[in-house]
């Protein structure tokens, strides 16, 4: 894990009306839920506000890269925000860890996923669905799953690709594609998958999905990002990421 430095750790200090500003965040679509409850707590704790765009980390990276004015990234893997830092594109040292995703083979239809993931093997779909490996490292998990397994040559022919893992979330949900790979924390109702059919994916099948956040060098002088920076490490921010089904 990342530690923040002591610069990063001040700004959990209360803030003054005075100082409250408003940060662009660029947030991996995974963490959609629980961000924007974060927000409301950051709002509400600090007098800054957080605007929020969801997307892919990969998608994120190449608007950063082409100047789009976000002034936090929140990714959903440790290699985008290092690269930003050694790009100059962010603050070095202010990357953190926020939080450790989990990956779920989830389906709406109840009964169809069972307990053991043993559904990947019978073939019983015609469509399975997860996130473009090259753009998300939740569907780099999901292939490195299927290869685990042994069977994504099998499969191969029967995947659909979302552009990030929300729109992974929509074609299962929706119906089109009958299962597939996403977040768990996408599914979870009160700790619990209590809609259609789900396999948690036991973290021995792919490497760990470390999320990690990086101050921007458009932030730099916004008091307002690093602070949001410190949130995420505060124990309230900690408490909601780990309500939604991550590690903390």
């Amino acid at each position: 894990m990342v530690q923040p430095g002591a610069w990063l750790l001040a700004f959990l200090a209360v803030f003054s009306p005075a100082q409250a500003a408003e940060v662009g965040v660029a947030v991996a679509s995974n963490f959609m839920a629980p961000m924007q409850k974060i927000a409301q707590a950051f709002e509400q704790d600090t007098g800054h506000k957080a605007i929020l765009s969801f997307g892919s980390t990969g998608s994120f990276y190449a608007q950063i890269k082409n100047g789009a004015p976000f002034q936090v990234l929140l990714a959903a893997d440790t290699q985008t925000p290092l690269r930003l830092e050694k790009e100059g594109l962010g603050v070095a040292g202010s990357r953190v860890t926020y939080a450790t995703g989990k990956l779920v083979l989830w389906s709406r239809q109840p009964g169809l996923v069972d307990d053991q993931g043993a559904v990947l093997r019978s073939g019983r779909f015609e469509r399975m669905a997860l996130a473009n490996p090259k753009l998300a490292p939740y569907g780099a998990a999901a292939v490195e799953v299927l290869s685990q397994l042994g069977v994504l040559k099998d499969i191969q022919p029967k995947l659909v690709q979302g552009e990030n893992i929300a729109q992974t979330y929509q074609f299962i949900a929706t119906g089109n594609a009958q299962l597939g790979f996403v977040a768990l924390s996408q599914v979870l109702v009160d700790g619990k998958i209590t809609q259609g059919s789900g396999w948690p994916v036991p973290p021995g099948l792919h490497a760990p999905i470390l999320q990690d956040a990086v101050l921007l060098t458009q932030g730099r002088n916004n008091p307002a990002a690093p602070a949001l920076l410190a949130y995420l490490q505060g124990e309230r921010a900690r408490a909601l990421i780990r309500a939604f089904g991550y590690g903390s």
